[in-house]
């Protein structure tokens, strides 16, 4: 088993409940990045950084990631490559991607953007406070453990 994480935008609070799982449960956790980070001195952690480019980290996790395995991550375009390659996608916030909810993720992140670049909607999303870190973690485990059963 491999968890993913898309390493730049995850709030740190969810990549350190990743790692405890990790190690709780005996699976690799890898970092990707378009810029270094420090990586947490954990055997079970691997850090990736990619070159600099637009979507470069993107592009590595589509590449890199195969059914069975779960990749962290916020970015909407990003959970729809891999939804359709078969893989999990989890966002940070508890929010699982699937063929199910989609297209209905993808028409959302549209009107929001749409409506940031027209002025009438600003900023991005809320805090990452303790009800957040809950639900992902609620999600992740039941996920690991779907993932685990194959």
């Amino acid at each position: 088993m491999r968890v993913w994480i898309d390493a730049d935008a995850c709030p740190r609070a969810a990549k350190d409940l990743v790692i405890k799982f990790a190690l709780k449960r005996k699976f690799e956790v890898v970092l990707v990045a378009g810029q270094g980070q420090v990586k947490p001195a954990f055997a079970c952690v691997r850090l990736v950084v990619v070159p600099s480019g637009p979507d470069a980290a993107d592009d590595y996790l589509v590449e890199n990631a195969v059914p069975g395995e779960l990749v962290i991550c916020s970015d909407v375009p990003l959970a729809d490559r891999l939804v359709k390659k078969g893989v999990a996608a989890l966002d940070p916030r508890g929010r699982e991607f699937d063929e199910r909810n989609m297209g209905e993720r993808l028409a959302v992140r549209n009107l929001l953007t749409d409506l940031r670049d027209q002025g009438q909607m600003g900023g991005g999303q809320a805090a990452y406070g303790d009800r957040e870190r809950q639900a992902f973690s609620n999600s992740l485990d039941r996920l690991l453990t779907k993932l685990s059963r194959g």
